[in-house]
């Protein structure tokens, strides 16, 4: 068991990679970090109340504890989509993560893999799907879709995941616009405009045509200056192919850069276009960032396999409601009819644990994964899914409950 390995390195003086109380292991990230990378990952929108929401709902809910229950051996493993899962952890997708480090999406990919929990490739990755594929072999994984404002280029990252082994598509729909995002305004830094967080994009052929037409996006306008040369080095680097000088006097990198932000993501984007996507795969489609009782029956409706409760970590919409909030009435109105997942504000086993009492499927977590890739890569990200692993694992036993199935509402109290 990881805790008793805790110990017992501990005693041989071998002490943890990465930090086991959030608050510490945020604080040691931002230490390793680069000011414009910690920002990208720990902000929120606007003055951040909408993290403080979530973490205020899951400080409502008290466990109470039962006694005498015989919870010698204890079954945390879910199905989901017909897939029996380990534990009810999931991996969100977080965008840009060469900035965090150097292996990016393939290091979380491989510790992903190493305990079978699955991880949501995103849109915005720093490798390709198909690189992170290839490392987590038989694992499980989904992606993560924006809706571009061509469907050509939807339909073929959806091909695209289909042929690298995705078992599901989590459509983001609460990312239409960029949220007033406070620390990176302040910092004045979108790390796309480097050219980073777009390898889906110069890795997919439909995209790789779109540069092969006139070019009708904005103008970026830039004042030429050492920063400005940084960031076209930036683009050029990151931009695949060999040879700098080739890349640069083919005006591809800077062009891709334009194209992504003319292209991004759709805020025209309605429910019927659901259809379109349903039209372009078998796999289950999860929406993504429904927080209202109606917008999860609009799902059910319009045939969706599965809703995913999130408000981006609260980086969309300031003074939002907390995903836990929002969890009871949407899973009194889905009746279990499809799966339920949650975001947003997950910081330990207690959380995962009253969020599946509330009628939760699967819980995922986001940024304490990405601070343990930033203090220690592969190895961190491991530690910090073991951690609440195990966590979890020992607040169902000292709950009196024995699977994942006993736990419900009765196990709380407000």
């Amino acid at each position: 068991m990881w805790q008793k390995e805790i110990y017992l390195k501990g005693f041989a003086g071998i002490a943890p990679k990465v930090n086991i109380d959030f608050a510490r292991l945020e604080e040691a990230a931002a230490g390793v970090m680069s000011p414009e990378a910690f920002a990208y990952v720990a902000g929120g929108a606007g003055r951040e109340s909408t993290m403080r929401h979530n973490r205020e709902a899951f400080e409502k809910y008290k466990i109470v504890p039962r006694m005498l229950r015989n919870v010698g051996e204890r079954d945390t493993s879910i199905t989901l989509f017909g897939q029996k899962l380990p534990t009810p952890f999931l991996l969100s997708p977080i965008g840009v993560l060469e900035m965090v480090h150097k292996e990016a999406d393939v290091a979380v990919a491989r510790a992903a893999a190493q305990l079978g929990v699955p991880y949501i490739f995103s849109n915005q990755a720093s490798r390709p799907m198909e690189a992170c594929a290839a490392v987590m072999h038989q694992s499980p994984r989904w992606f993560q879709l924006y809706w571009s404002k061509s469907n050509e280029l939807v339909a073929s990252f959806v091909k695209r995941a289909e042929q690298c082994g995705c078992s599901a598509i989590a459509v983001t729909l609460d990312t239409t616009l960029l949220g007033w995002r406070t620390r990176d305004l302040e910092l004045a830094y979108l790390p796309f405009l480097e050219g980073k967080g777009i390898a889906q994009y110069t890795s997919d052929p439909v995209f790789q045509k779109m540069l092969e037409l006139p070019d009708d996006a904005p103008d970026m306008k830039r004042h030429v200056t050492l920063r400005t040369l940084q960031g076209l080095v930036s683009m050029v680097n990151r931009y695949p192919g060999n040879g700098f000088l080739k890349k640069l006097l083919s005006g591809k990198p800077v062009k891709a850069v334009r194209t992504f932000v003319s292209t991004y993501s759709n805020p025209c984007t309605t429910w019927e276009d659901l259809a379109f996507l349903r039209s372009c795969t078998k796999l289950p489609i999860v929406l993504k960032g429904i927080l209202h009782p109606d917008d999860a029956l609009k799902a059910i409706d319009h045939g969706m396999d599965g809703i995913f409760i999130s408000n981006h970590g609260g980086r969309q919409v300031d003074g939002a409601i907390g995903t836990l909030q929002a969890l009871p009435a949407i899973a009194a109105v889905v009746n279990k009819k499809i799966p339920i997942l949650l975001d947003s504000g997950i910081r330990g086993g207690a959380d995962a644990f009253k969020a599946l009492a509330l009628g939760a499927t699967a819980v995922c977590i986001g940024r304490p994964y990405a601070y343990g890739l930033a203090l220690a890569g592969e190895e961190g990200v491991t530690e910090v899914l073991n951690n609440f692993i195990t966590d979890f694992d020992l607040t169902l036993g000292l709950s009196g409950c024995r699977s994942v199935a006993e736990v419900s509402a009765q196990n709380l109290v407000t």
